[in-house]
């Protein structure tokens, strides 16, 4: 059984392919419908959260700045410090019921040296937590005037054969 069209001749194809103007209405009816409804959805949610007596807040540890300058002098939170003093203060840093973190900010020429002297007193000390502090400005400036600069590579000499 064939759908003809609306004239009436005997000569006239059957309509074959499908009409897609209501499936698409109802479609567009169905996505204006989800649009409007979705929001309402998340927003009627009620929960009843459990109510605490008292937030205690987390307290951060207490830092301790260890600065060492380019002669390898100690500086303890700014105040000068000698090498021989430096353990007993992380023993006593350490013996807190909650450690310090350790931050080491060296100079840019202090010795390696000094830096892990320093750095194996704390670990034997028992603090644990230990940070470097860095100049991120001081990594991209540029060098001071009057000092050196790399060198240019070495141009090749005219009259040398190069090899090969």
């Amino acid at each position: 059984m064939a759908f003809g069209g609306l004239d009436h001749q005997e000569a006239a194809a059957p309509m074959a392919d499908i009409n897609m103007t209501p499936l698409i209405d109802v479609m567009l009816v169905l996505l204006v419908i989800f649009i409007i409804t979705a929001p309402l959805l998340t927003h009627a949610i009620r929960l009843d959260l459990p109510k605490v007596a008292s937030a205690s807040a987390r307290e951060l540890p207490d830092t301790i700045t260890l600065s060492i300058d380019a002669d390898g002098h100690l500086f303890w939170d700014a105040t000068p410090l000698s090498h021989d003093a430096l353990a007993a203060r992380f023993r006593a840093a350490a013996a807190q019921p909650q450690p310090p973190e350790l931050h080491l900010r060296a100079a840019a020429s202090a010795r390696y040296e000094v830096i892990a002297r320093v750095m194996g007193a704390a670990q034997a000390a028992g603090l644990s937590r230990i940070g470097f502090v860095t100049d991120p400005d001081a990594a991209v400036a540029p060098p001071a005037r009057g000092a050196a600069t790399p060198a240019a590579p070495a141009a090749p000499a005219a009259g040398r054969p190069s090899g090969g």
